[in-house]
């Protein structure tokens, strides 16, 4: 013990010697470096290993980058000096980036409104590459790179134009509303058990509807004649029709078409076994049914077109279309009322058909 004794005091004695020369400052730091040392050792006596947080490494490297390597050298620390270097380094990168910190990040963001336009000119133009689009903003005086118009494409996950150009059949059917026609033959029985055709045709444009008659023997000859009061119905309303979409059902004459041929029309076959290529006229079809044919005991044909003729009024006089803001294909949705009228409401019903379709008027 005296000889353990002995050697802690002239090494202990040198220590001093060695110490003599440091300033005060350099003492000050490798006594408060030792002691953050025993602190952290303290708070990890149970762990495997000895983890240093962000504020000791920050606190550690504050305290001994000052010292000379040979200083930190003699010191006895649970890291390498080279390890305090580093990391008075990483200290210093993060200040001198808070400092030289531009006042303004980049380039300002694209205002919404033009965003929103780039947007609307990609939707409605699908062959338009983002040059053309830059080109039309350059058109209407908005100043804006075409890198900026790409990147607002990309972003919102618009493919380029090559992959978004090709056609649809939706967006034919859209495209040339104007001059589109459809029809169908709907098919019934009677309480007779006879089997009844109906043949209609509706605008794409206006829904409007046209039932052209009903048979219980569609021949050449009744196809041919319905087809010229077809043509003679629109030459007389100056309805302007290019193409009308039909199945391949063999009920519809080769006549008929030719008839449709000289005043204009030409007539495109859909798929077989496609409805949705005449979605319009199966909507109907189905609307016809469910509101009409599914409600009512048809008792012969005289019957059916009696019932058909209120039906075809009721739908293009009153009946809403969601595709139309609620309005009607003969009749547009009327101005809204004010709150003084909203407050009293004198609402009259008008039945068609015995009550199997409703009306609903204000009083006169």
């Amino acid at each position: 013990m005296l000889l353990r004794l002995a050697y802690l005091t002239v090494t202990n004695l040198f220590a001093a010697l060695r110490m003599l020369p440091l300033s005060d400052r350099d003492k000050d730091a490798e006594i408060l470096a030792p002691r953050h040392q025993l602190t952290v050792l303290e708070r990890q006596l149970s762990a495997e290993r000895i983890k240093f947080f962000p504020a000791d490494r920050a606190l550690l490297a504050a305290l001994l980058a000052p010292l000379p390597r040979q200083v930190l050298c003699r010191l006895r620390l649970l890291i390498r000096p080279d390890t305090v270097l580093r990391r008075h380094r990483d200290l210093m990168k993060r200040r001198h980036a808070r400092t030289c910190r531009p006042k303004r990040p980049g380039r300002p963001p694209t205002v919404r409104s033009i965003r929103m336009l780039i947007l609307r000119l990609a939707r409605e133009n699908p062959s338009w590459g983002y040059r053309r689009v830059h080109g039309e903003l350059t058109t209407l005086g908005i100043q804006i790179a075409a890198s900026t118009v790409w990147e607002i494409l990309t972003a919102e996950g618009i493919d380029p134009a090559p992959d978004r150009a090709a056609t649809t059949w939706t967006d034919f059917l859209r495209s040339q509303a104007d001059a589109l026609l459809a029809c169908d033959f709907v098919e019934t029985v009677t309480l007779t058990g006879q089997r009844q055709y109906i043949f209609a045709v509706i605008e794409h444009a206006t829904r409007r509807t046209r039932i052209l008659g009903t048979t219980a023997h569609p021949t050449a000859a009744w196809g041919t004649q319905a087809a010229r009061n077809l043509a003679m119905d629109l030459t007389d309303t100056k309805t302007t029709v290019t193409y009308l979409i039909r199945d391949r059902d063999t009920k519809y004459p080769a006549p008929c078409d030719e008839i449709l041929s000289d005043v204009g029309i030409q007539v495109v076959l859909t798929g077989i076994r496609i409805p949705r290529m005449n979605a319009l006229m199966e909507c109907w079809v189905q609307t016809c049914r469910h509101e009409l044919l599914d409600r009512t005991l048809i008792w012969n044909e005289r019957h059916l077109r009696s019932a058909l003729r209120q039906f075809e009024l009721h739908y293009n006089l009153h009946r809403s279309h969601q595709a139309m803001n609620q309005a009607a294909p003969l009749r547009a949705v009327p101005e809204p009322l004010t709150r003084a009228q909203v407050t009293h409401l004198d609402v009259h019903r008008r039945d068609r058909l015995g009550g199997v379709l409703h009306e609903y008027r204000y009083t006169a």
